[in-house]
């Protein structure tokens, strides 16, 4: 059994977890699991992972919106955002970012909650964990001008791009798409990455790893996306497993 499995990006508030959520949670220290970072998408998943957090000893909360949840902002949700960040197990700002793929027209708004949710991070020293679907070249700028700390989730860029995310300071997230026979960048991503970058996740209960594709996920399954880095790397899944695990304590200071 692998151990030292640090799930850098869940979604353990997600409704495909609630029959049998309590359950889950409570067996995956057993099965190697170290810690998880849960990510809210709006005010009430942030919420619902800041009680989670609360449950489980090894369970941590990013709060923030989503590009695809901002039809539930308020006047006063940076406020309301900073409120929650003072949780102490609040790690990061996220799930922030942009994502082109449906939301075309909002995404001027998009960029502006984005902006913002950037600074209140910067303000509060607090990483950022950042969604970027269809939108690499926005959010390379605005990385640039702001300069977060933090990772780009799933990274689904090219291995140019993630030099340049490198060059901010920042990690970039891999997990079950690694693992899919024709995910090409994230296998050369993978390659060039320095030990001291690499985060590994779930983003469950969404893109379960190869032989589960299609499935649901769960932080118990990463070991198939460090093996897959392994073998691309050239190395063995347990160095990546210390490694993630080693690089996500040391950006969320846990």
């Amino acid at each position: 059994m692998y151990n030292n499995i640090f799930d850098s990006h869940a979604h353990y508030d997600d409704e495909k977890f609630d029959e049998d959520r309590d359950s889950l949670l409570a067996s995956l220290p057993d099965s190697g699991i170290s810690a998880v970072i849960s990510c809210g998408v709006d005010i009430e998943s942030s919420k619902f992972n800041i009680e989670l957090a609360e449950k489980y000893e090894y369970i941590y909360s990013a709060v923030g919106f989503h590009p695809l949840n901002l039809e539930s902002l308020s006047p006063n949700y940076i406020d309301d955002i900073r409120s929650l960040a003072a949780h102490p197990k609040v790690v990061a700002i996220g799930e922030i970012g942009l994502d082109y793929h449906y939301e075309k027209e909002s995404r001027l708004l998009q960029l502006e909650v984005l902006r913002n949710q950037i600074l209140l991070a910067n303000e509060l020293s607090l990483p950022v964990i950042i969604h970027d679907r269809e939108s690499h070249v926005d959010i390379l700028n605005i990385l640039k001008e702001l300069k977060p700390r933090g990772v780009v989730h799933c990274f689904s860029g090219s291995p140019e791009m993630a030099k340049d995310i490198l060059k901010i300071g920042m990690y970039i997230g891999l997990g079950g798409s690694v693992t899919f026979k024709n995910a090409v960048k994230p296998k050369e991503v993978a390659k060039i990455l320095p030990e001291d970058k690499i985060l590994l996740e779930t983003d469950c209960p969404y893109m379960a790893p190869i032989p589960f594709r299609g499935q649901r996920n769960d932080s118990s399954l990463i070991p198939y996306v460090a093996e897959e880095i392994a073998t691309i790397r050239g190395c063995n899944a347990e160095d990546i497993l210390k490694i993630s695990d080693k690089n996500a304590r040391t950006l969320f200071a846990i």
